[in-house]
């Protein structure tokens, strides 16, 4: 199973990761993504989701067109997370690729 959550509002950082662990607690032999762009990019600098980006079993991407929007470089995010180049085009890839789409 594939999933990826879109979040493009800070305010849902929070249920994005309730809505991740509830699911990896659930099923076995899922791959998750979190992709993040618009305004929510900032939350890739929050440490209230320094728990959530800690996860080992989930892929964190981000939008490069918003981190430019919102002044954030490459040498601002944590390690692990992937700048993909539109955030619109990684969820149009990832879903023609079999992932669900999650909005928290």
């Amino acid at each position: 199973m594939k999933v990826v959550f879109h979040v493009d509002e800070e305010n849902k950082w929070s249920e994005a990761g309730k809505n991740i662990r509830n699911l990896r607690a659930a099923a076995e032999n899922i791959k998750i993504i979190l992709l993040v762009n618009g305004a929510a990019i900032k939350g890739y600098l929050d440490p209230a989701n320094a728990a959530l980006l800690g996860e080992d079993q989930v892929e964190f991407h981000a939008c490069h067109n918003a981190m430019q929007a919102f002044g954030i470089s490459p040498e601002d995010l944590p390690a692990n997370v992937e700048i993909v180049p539109a955030g619109v085009l990684d969820l149009v890839k990832l879903q023609h690729r079999g992932y669900a789409y999650i909005k928290p």
